[in-house]
């Protein structure tokens, strides 16, 4: 491994740490309804549990409501039952062959609760980015030993890694302050 696979490395590492931040936080439910929800309910499909987005089509019909169409019509009831039974506090209404889905408002407390783990989700994407930085300086230390770097090599190497560690945990605060404005908007 060289100093430029180190860093290369790191560098991947993070963003995958905010994807997967931006993943949980798209997970917590703000007052308004959006399709991002019901992403990870599983719908029990000829015996196997398949996920909702490959079975019903689903749609926003307006700010408050989710629109699930399943692609066959016999699968209507099984989707409305893994909507309710997904612990999401939804209550799923069936009209013909479309589930509506209103997403009930957030109370004040619940919002503050929201904004908790939001935090928490953040507060764990910055100790991942903070993990990899350290794994990564490891790795540097380790040329510098093997001398497969040089001194001057591997301090510009680590300001560069703590440069995108600071890079990355910045891009952490934004993602929060959007979700904290998206959770306490009434």
């Amino acid at each position: 491994m060289t100093v430029a696979d180190a860093k290369k490395t790191a560098d991947q590492k993070m963003q995958k740490s905010i994807e997967t931040l931006k993943a949980d936080l798209a997970k917590v439910r703000t007052g308004r309804a959006h399709t991002g929800i019901l992403d990870h309910v599983m719908v029990e499909y000829y015996g196997n549990p398949t996920n909702l987005t490959q079975v019903a089509n689903v749609t926003l019909i307006d700010a408050r409501t989710i629109g699930v169409q399943p692609f066959e019509k016999k699968m209507v009831a099984v989707v409305e039952k893994a909507i309710r039974d997904a612990d999401l506090g939804l209550n799923p209404a069936t009209q013909g062959e479309m589930i509506r889905v209103p997403t009930p408002p957030l109370t004040e407390e619940r919002r503050k609760e929201m904004v908790k783990l939001v935090k928490s989700e953040a507060e764990d994407a910055k100790i991942a980015i903070r993990n990899i930085r350290r794994d990564a300086n490891e790795t540097l230390k380790k040329l510098l030993k093997d001398k497969a770097c040089s001194e001057d090599d591997e301090r510009r190497a680590q300001d560069e890694i703590q440069k995108l560690t600071d890079k990355f945990v910045l891009e952490v605060d934004k993602l929060v302050v959007e979700k904290e404005k998206e959770v306490l908007t009434v």
